[in-house]
């Protein structure tokens, strides 16, 4: 018999509606505002920062503080230089990646707006004459239908403007949620639903918990850099996105095994307390939660190394969601390994029971 799903209506209503919302690297607000709005009746106070990272917290006068983290920003482009013919090259903002953007349409953010435009690219009956060249980051180009950089620059385009894909949310074969950004505004879905579920369940945690929606990780984990040294945590749970190593062209050898619907995947890595780890794969197991194993080496590559190695050290660790073709548009999750997700994360906050758990992660 199927278990009873932990999302609602009215929650995919906002991963929609989340997902759908433009938050480029640099330029999170607006996101930021509707996670803000969206996890309001289940937290008691918020902190936001210089540069935008947002933290619902719960019991914010407790003495021990635990932080629950995902990232808030999606890749995109900005605008770099414009020809006279009013064609656009661009340069990334974070890691974008320039063999999808032939024929991919854009949204160019303006003060006046959104403008629309293509990335262009040449016919295949004009590129087979020898030697095929392949899309590169110095080749691709943005035509927003003008014919003169002066005619671009009417539209509100200029140098610097911030370029985003408009691709939106969808449901496959029922259970696969696909968008482009769910790397990781699942994330924050993701921990907004943990505060949702412990107010609805009318659970008093004895500590003090920060549900935090970093900025900037895309460029380097700059927004939990920031955010960690305000909030100053005793503990980090992160969550982010690993790689599906099943689809062709992966090499399990390098990337490990890792399939989506097979459950969370804990991190194992010198950044991830062992400690906090254990608790975590103990919650997993006590409570049937199917989880899977990653080794990362000398870094996670996500938030988790910039809380970790914070303040003198902040026991972290890493639940990671399985995810098909990670910076495209059409990043791809399992509905199940979303809602495991959260019950991870929520039941190993019940783990810690009392203060004197704080003592281990020392």
């Amino acid at each position: 018999m199927a278990t009873k799903s932990i999302l609602t209506k009215s929650s995919l209503s906002f991963l929609e509606t989340y997902l759908n919302n433009a938050s480029p690297t640099g330029y999170e607000s607006n996101g930021q505002k509707l996670w803000m709005d969206y996890l309001k009746p289940y937290v008691d106070t918020f902190i936001t920062d210089t540069y935008g990272s947002a933290v619902g917290v719960i019991n914010p006068d407790a003495k021990y503080k635990v932080v629950i983290e995902g990232h808030s920003d999606e890749i995109s482009w900005y605008v770099n230089y414009i020809t006279a013919e009013g064609l656009i090259y661009v340069i990334r903002n974070g890691g974008s990646d320039h063999q999808i953007a032939p024929s991919k349409r854009v949204n160019i953010h303006t003060k006046k707006g959104i403008v629309k435009g293509v990335f262009g690219w040449p016919a295949i009956h004009t590129r087979n004459r020898g030697k095929e060249e392949s899309a590169t980051l110095h080749n691709i180009f943005i035509d927003c239908g003008c014919s003169t950089k002066d005619e671009v620059e009417k539209l509100g385009v200029h140098v610097g403007c911030v370029i985003t894909y408009p691709d939106e949310f969808m449901i496959l074969n029922g259970n696969k949620f696909v968008c482009r950004a769910i790397d990781n505004r699942m994330g924050g879905f993701m921990i907004a639903e943990v505060a949702r579920l412990l107010k609805e369940n009318k659970k008093k945690l004895p500590f003090g918990l920060y549900i935090t929606n970093s900025v900037q990780e895309e460029i380097g984990l700059r927004g939990a850099e920031m955010i960690t040294n305000t909030i100053k945590p005793n503990v980090a749970i992160v969550t982010d996105v690993c790689h599906d190593t099943t689809t062709p062209m992966i090499e399990k050898k390098i990337e490990g095994d890792l399939q989506m619907g097979k459950g969370p995947v804990i991190a194992y890595a010198p950044a991830v307390h062992n400690t906090l780890r254990e608790l975590i794969v103990n919650t997993a197991e006590a409570n049937k939660i199917p989880f899977q194993r990653h080794a990362t080496s000398r870094a996670t590559g996500t938030d988790t190394d910039a809380f970790a190695y914070s303040n003198g050290g902040v026991a972290s660790a890493l639940i990671s969601l399985p995810l098909r073709y990670m910076h495209t548009t059409v990043e791809m999750v399992h509905r199940e390994d979303v809602e495991n997700v959260i019950k991870l994360i929520y039941e190993s906050l019940l783990k810690i029971e009392n203060n004197d758990t704080f003592s281990y992660f020392k």
